[in-house]
């Protein structure tokens, strides 16, 4: 098992990662103003399914290896980046339906919540980064007094905390931000917000040397 202190630092340290906004923030913020904060658990279950794989990959060495082969990176950066711009025009053009709308039928409910983990896990492994950063930033704190395994399953259960907490958090907020204004009005407007930065960031991706 993890050291205390080594585990408290890597708290920290992902916890800030977490709070910045990013493309996976931007998705539960926009699908909590649509279909209701809880959707938010949909969201992040399709995230953490998808971080699990990340880190098993990094527990591997497979994202040390993508480093070595640019032409892998290159087709994986074009595929995660494109898919951004996709979803930020998707946003944009939106017929902004209501959470209301949205639960209408149980056959509808059924669709979205599976669409939904779909849409985040997919936003989640779009960025190839994700898995060269964590390459970098979790073996940092691997220590020789536990198997390594156990140790990358304490970084996972904490990640799975951090992320769920995090972005139940964002996911709240916005919710209650909205009952203070027109649902309508903030649907829209956050819509044509995540739409733009979908777009900006799956262009920077697109348009980065690495």
């Amino acid at each position: 098992m993890m050291a205390f202190h080594i585990w408290t630092v890597f708290f920290l340290a992902y916890l800030v990662t977490t709070l910045s906004p990013g493309p996976n923030v931007l998705l539960v913020l926009k699908n909590s103003i649509q279909f209701g904060w809880k959707s938010a658990f949909i969201t992040i279950l399709g995230n953490l399914s998808c971080q699990f794989i990340i880190v098993c990959l990094v527990a591997l060495g497979v994202g040390a290896l993508l480093q070595t082969l640019p032409t892998w990176f290159l087709v994986m950066k074009i595929m995660g980046g494109t898919y951004l711009i996709y979803l930020g025009i998707k946003a944009l053009r939106s017929n902004k339906k209501s959470a209301f709308d949205a639960l209408e039928t149980t056959v509808t409910q059924t669709k979205t919540g599976g669409a939904l983990f779909v849409e985040a896990f997919l936003v989640s492994a779009s960025n190839p980064k994700t898995l060269i950063f964590l390459s970098a930033f979790l073996p940092q704190f691997l220590t020789l007094d536990s198997p390594a395994y156990q140790q990358f399953s304490v970084m996972f259960v904490t990640i799975c905390a951090i992320v769920t907490c995090v972005h139940i958090g964002y996911a709240f907020g916005i919710a209650r931000l909205g009952k203070h204004f027109s649902l309508k009005n903030m649907e829209t407007k956050i819509s044509k917000v995540t739409g733009g930065l979908f777009i900006t960031m799956g262009g920077g991706i697109l348009l980065s040397n690495r």
